[in-house]
């Protein structure tokens, strides 16, 4: 079985795109490093993500966004739950989404951020780390493009405005009163294109192989995990995999212990329509049909309780 790839953004996309695709049609997954993200900025939106998760429960809950369906502001702990999954996940979050001018086309499928009147310096923070995902992601998908024969620019107009989300995650100590068979995250794909993941050195997180194994990613400090979604997944006719992952409890010690990670879900704008790529359907494939992104988040947000 070969190995998942771990590359260097640095390097020539053209010299990374092939061994990024290799990476993403077997596993689904790979390691990103020398991702551009300035480590400072990392670090201190890690420190301001624990002193949100630290603040009271009346606190935080006060951020809850009333049939927001989780997408902006808080989501309190055993809330959301994956797809065909019979308990809750162990964690609590809390999203930043893309600022829209006002009157902004797109601004009645995006709602405004929500920020945290406790905590000094946190839109700022949270506004440039959510810009240094998008730049990351953007050579990611350039490097994408190349392996799969298009211009390499061909995603940027898919995801310009697009509704993607920034997640900061919570995992708390885990409790004897843990529901009987809960994770912090049970096996789920992702919706959205791709995924870039900070924080998954912390172990936990494992990939679903096309033998049926469970295996660990495990990123350098500071790397990133990235991994395909089920809508880059549609688009090229699973030539890329949306791979099952699931972040599994800690044993001994750790289980004491709080997880924090900061996955960014890359999405395509929401009148994207989906539609497999030519290159990507052989003869006698039978391929999904067209949707846009909206339909397809909203279809699959109600899957799993948020909407």
């Amino acid at each position: 079985m070969s190995e998942l790839a771990s590359i260097s953004l640095a390097r020539p996309l053209p010299e990374i795109s092939d061994e990024l695709g290799r990476s993403f049609a077997e596993f689904g997954f790979a390691i990103v490093r020398d991702h551009g993200i300035p480590q400072d900025l990392i670090d201190r939106a890690e420190a301001m993500a624990k002193a949100f998760f630290a603040l009271p429960e009346e606190v935080k809950r006060s951020y809850i966004v009333a049939g927001g369906g989780g997408a902006r502001g808080y989501t309190p702990f055993g809330k959301e739950i994956a797809k065909d999954a019979l308990v809750h996940d162990l964690k609590e979050f809390w999203h930043v989404g893309r600022s829209l001018p006002a009157g902004h086309a797109l601004a009645d499928v995006m709602a405004p951020n929500l920020w945290p009147a406790e905590i000094d310096g946190f839109r700022e923070t949270f506004e440039a780390l959510y810009r240094e995902f998008e730049i990351a992601g953007d050579r990611i998908l350039r490097a994408i493009a190349l392996h799969l024969n298009l211009p390499e620019d061909w995603f940027a107009s898919t995801v310009e405005d697009g509704n993607s989300v920034m997640r900061l995650l919570h995992y708390p100590p885990l409790g004897d009163d843990a529901p009987a068979g809960a994770v912090r995250a049970a096996a789920h794909g992702d919706i959205n294109t791709i995924t870039l993941l900070l924080g998954a050195e912390e172990a936990g997180l494992e990939l679903l192989n096309t033998q049926g194994e469970w295996v660990p990613v495990s990123p350098p400090k500071g790397a990133l995990a990235v991994n395909v979604g089920d809508m880059l997944d549609r688009l090229t006719n699973s030539r890329l995999r949306s791979t099952t992952h699931r972040v599994v409890n800690p044993a001994g010690e750790r289980a004491r212990h709080s997880r924090y990670s900061m996955p960014f879900f890359l999405h395509f704008r929401p009148d994207f329509m989906i539609e497999p790529l030519p290159q990507c359907v052989a003869a006698g494939d039978t391929p999904p049909e067209p949707i846009s992104a909206h339909e397809f988040l909203q279809q699959r947000l109600r899957e799993i309780g948020l909407a």
